[in-house]
């Protein structure tokens, strides 16, 4: 990712990072997750975490600074704090601010001097992880900055899927949450990791991620943000470094009014036979979205694709940035992106069929957003489809 400011108070867009509080009342650990208040465990189902856990591998919650519960269920599959880990594993100290520079903005300075935990989640080499992880970031208290530290390891020759829902409490109104994520796929592995975000129409959120994936090494993104948020701002950076490595992205937004996302990827092709895709849907419904895709070919022989499409319903503003750049002879990479509104032809050729122009509308809108998400859980896809319908009929 591009270097930004080293300001700890403020970043560009005016945040000023002082208004936030970095302590918070510790949360008692749960053993039993029926034990979780039912308000809390009916948020964490909107995001995909279920605290039945029916097929799950594992699962993390953390609530403010406070880890209240993480364990797997699989043998093969570590879950737990980012602290138990560096205390469980001495060598996990070498992964930990490897890929990202705890200097490179105000943020990752803000995570690096008040750290408030985050997961550590890791598939031994050589174990298929059936069913997912699921891990939660929970805020509850009003106006805190919650910054944690995540990293997650599929070692050689394993395969990890990670749904990771972020939320706030139902009576909270501001918030910043910090999250720095390092992901390592070694060879061979494949990770999926899927992320599903509903925070307050007044949090801030600041994702800071880096992803190293080594030869024959896979890794799909999934990004679904539909719900209000003050403002979001992430462009992970993935290194596709070993030969015949493969990224695929994959991102579903929604910007309501007042809301501003500026959510983008960069994968960087290093080796021969690297591929590379980045999905994006975007509606701007009174708010702003800009959509950023770069791909970097630096290797003879890679395939990239930037497909970047968007729609506005009411007044804002949707901008997309697609950018290749190839370093040398031999790269194959291509982006295709379109802004604009609905046509009207679909709207009639709807209506001509007997459906009325609003469910016409609101059929279309929900067709736009469904992209077909590579390896989702029925349960998960069929909750998809749910907010999905839900904030169509929001933004109509």
């Amino acid at each position: 990712m591009r270097n930004g400011p080293s300001d700890t108070s403020k970043d560009a867009p005016g945040i000023d990072l002082n208004r936030y509080q970095t302590q918070a009342e510790a949360h008692d650990y749960i053993e039993n997750l029926g034990g979780i208040a039912a308000l809390d465990a009916a948020k964490f189902l909107d995001v995909g975490i279920d605290t039945c856990e029916n097929g799950r591998a594992g699962t993390f919650i953390q609530k403010d600074r406070s880890v209240i519960h993480a364990h797997t269920r699989q043998a093969g599959v570590e879950v737990m704090s980012i602290s138990q880990a560096l205390q469980t594993h001495a060598w996990l100290a070498d992964y930990v601010w490897r890929l990202i520079d705890p200097e490179k903005d105000a943020f990752t300075a803000r995570a690096k001097a008040f750290p408030h935990e985050g997961y550590f989640i890791r598939a031994a080499a050589g174990v298929h992880v059936a069913q997912p992880v699921q891990s939660c970031l929970y805020i509850a208290r009003e106006g805190f900055s919650q910054n944690v530290h995540n990293v997650v390891i599929a070692e050689e020759g394993a395969s990890l899927q990670i749904i990771t829902g972020c939320a706030t409490a139902p009576h909270l109104v501001s918030g910043l949450h910090v999250g720095v994520s390092e992901f390592y796929v070694k060879k061979g592995a494949r990770l999926q990791f899927t992320m599903i975000h509903d925070w307050g129409e007044q949090v801030n959120v600041r994702p800071r991620t880096v992803v190293h994936v080594e030869a024959g090494g896979v890794f799909v993104s999934n990004y679904i943000s539909l719900k209000p948020v003050g403002s979001l701002q992430m462009n992970p950076m993935t290194h596709l470094a070993g030969e015949g490595a493969v990224a695929r992205f994959n991102s579903v937004l929604v910007a309501g009014k007042k809301c501003h996302l500026d959510v983008g990827s960069r994968v960087i092709l290093d080796a021969p036979g690297t591929r590379a895709e980045i999905v994006s849907r975007a509606i701007a419904a009174g708010g702003t979205i800009v959509a950023r895709g770069e791909l970097i070919g630096k290797a003879a022989g890679v395939k990239a694709h930037l497909e970047c499409k968007g729609l506005i319903l009411k007044e804002g503003l949707m901008h997309a940035i697609p950018e290749l750049r190839g370093y040398v002879p031999g790269v194959e990479m291509s982006h295709e992106a379109a802004v604009g509104k609905i046509d009207q032809a679909e709207i009639e050729y709807l209506m001509a069929r007997g459906v009325d122009e609003d469910e016409a509308v609101s059929m279309i809108v929900r067709g736009f957003l469904n992209v077909d998400i590579e390896g989702l859980p029925p349960a998960l896809r069929h909750k998809i489809d749910q907010i999905v319908a839900e904030t169509q009929q929001d933004m109509m």
